[in-house]
Order: C-alpha cells, then sequence, then structure tokens
C-alpha cells in the first residue's frame, strides 16, 4: 500500500451504517465496545468529538474511521478513542496514529494525547508503544468479553503520550510524516 494516500476526512450522517458495520465485523470486535448508531450521530455533531472517516487511494475507498474525545477538554487531555480499520496489516493504523497525534498536538494543542486499549489487542499495544505511548496503568479485568462463546474479562490498558515527549520525538525525526499520508 506505499503508493496509496491515506487520508481523514469528517464522517457524515450518510457515513454512519458503514462505520456500524465495520465496528461489528467479526475482525474487530474482539478489540473494541461498539457503540449505537446514534452514539456515533453524537459523535459527529458534538463540538468535544471529531470523528473522521479514514480513506487511501486515489478512489478514496473507506477503509475504517477514528473517533478523537476531548477535543475542548479544559485540561488540555485528548482521547484517542476509538480507531477501526477494515485492512490490516499494511500501516494504515501508524498512519493514522501519525496523524492524530499532530492533529491532537498540533492543531488541538493538547498537553496529554491518551488511550485505551484491551490487553489482548497485541498489534494494537505495539504499535501505540513504537509510536511513543507510554503505560500508565491498567484497568483490571474491567471489560465483559465475549470470545469463541466463552465469557470473560479483559484489562485496559492505559497510555499517553505527553507534549513534551511528542516534541521530543519530533526533534529525533521519529514523527516524520509517512510519505503516503496525506
Amino acid at each position: 500500500m506505499p503508493a496509496a494516500r491515506v487520508l481523514l476526512r469528517p464522517t457524515m450522517v450518510s457515513d454512519l451504517d458503514a462505520v456500524v458495520a465495520i465496528e461489528r465485523d467479526q475482525h474487530n470486535l474482539p478489540f473494541i465496545t461498539p457503540w449505537e448508531r446514534t452514539q456515533h450521530e453524537g459523535a459527529i455533531r458534538f463540538p468535544d468529538f471529531r470523528h473522521f472517516i479514514v480513506e487511501a487511494g486515489d478512489s478514496h475507498e473507506r477503509l475504517g474511521f477514528v473517533i478523537l474525545q476531548g477535543c475542548r477538554n479544559p485540561h488540555k487531555s485528548v482521547e484517542l478513542k476509538r480507531i477501526v480499520l477494515q485492512t490490516k496489516g499494511q500501516g494504515l493504523g501508524r498512519a493514522c496514529v501519525r496523524r492524530l497525534k499532530a492533529m491532537a498536538f498540533g492543531d488541538l494543542g493538547a498537553h496529554r494525547f491518551w488511550l485505551d486499549v484491551k490487553s489482548l489487542n497485541r498489534r494494537a499495544l505495539a504499535l501505540y508503544e513504537s509510536e511513543g505511548f507510554v503505560e500508565e496503568g491498567r484497568l483490571r479485568e474491567s471489560v465483559r468479553l465475549t470470545l469463541d462463546g466463552a465469557d470473560g474479562y479483559d484489562t485496559l490498558v492505559v497510555m499517553g503520550l505527553l507534549d513534551r515527549e511528542y516534541q521530543a520525538r519530533r526533534a529525533m525525526g521519529l514523527e516524520a510524516p509517512l510519505p503516503w499520508v496525506a
């Protein structure tokens, strides 16, 4: 996919059926707690959120979505609420995370950019760590998990990146944009 350009465009109400379908895809469900359509609609309309569709290529194929929350937080703490991609293993997640970090610390003036991720989502944990996020704590067995007919609980890992850490990564050349990110 290196020739493709990754774009983040604001989600429209007309995108919500696709957003819900992507979220409820069997490959994504183990890693997220899906929202109702009305929750996504609220996130589109409420100014504290930024809800984006991830597109790539000349055809602007819809590949997933991302949500930021806390965009008007008085403490300048912005949350990466959700990132869900249909295409995995091609660098799209990394491209999105880099764009979102630049947006959080640049456009939104965040002091802290944070997220939580299920501990079973090893791929996402490795990505966030490689992108400078630091584990801040764990919420043990805080989310119910039904996987392959078995009920249980998973732990949420809270990770964060501070503005000074982001700036240090920029100074070291670690935050250079990917060549195929728009």
